[in-house]
């Protein structure tokens, strides 16, 4: 019996050899690369994934863009339409925990517990009152907020 023979290679292939690349690409693999291989050719494969990678602020991981607002949370930085929004250190808090619960209705005693640590619920309106400095940074209508919406009798919802 005559051994298999890819069109683009000198030499046959070992049993299922192809079979497992292909196997391999359509369950997500990036790339596939043989036994025996050397350093250099996967050095050289590394560094051209990492150049297809999107950069860690395309992605989410230090920056978060909705609408026209940018957040940087490393630089720890707000932008909007470009000009830079001047956020106090609680504002820029209540705002990353909204955007790491975006589409989750918060209430304001779990807001005041995870955003300011309250461990008992005070009668106060501290939340309230950095929403509303918040949506008028941040929102181009703050009586008719887009992002961060008041669902009545239940507390917030950021939709960013």
């Amino acid at each position: 019996m005559r051994p298999l023979l890819a069109p683009w290679r000198e030499r046959p292939l070992r049993d299922g050899q192809e079979v497992d690349k292909v196997v391999g690409l359509k369950l997500g693999a990036d790339d596939y690369l043989t036994k025996p291989f050397e350093t250099i050719e996967l050095m050289a494969r590394l560094e051209a994934l990492l150049r297809r990678r999107p950069s860690s602020a395309q992605a989410g991981g230090t920056a978060y863009h909705f609408g026209d607002v940018l957040v940087d949370f490393r630089r720890m930085e707000v932008t909007r339409a470009g000009a830079p929004v001047d956020l106090s250190a609680r504002e820029f808090k209540l705002l990353r925990h909204f955007i790491e619960h975006r589409g989750a209705t918060l209430s304001r005693d779990a807001l005041l517990s995870d955003v300011w640590g309250y461990d008992e619920m005070p009668l106060t309106r501290t939340v309230d009152v950095h929403v509303a400095g918040l949506r008028q940074k941040i929102e181009a209508n703050p009586r008719s907020p887009e992002y961060i919406l008041t669902i009545h009798g239940l507390g917030y919802k950021f939709l960013g």
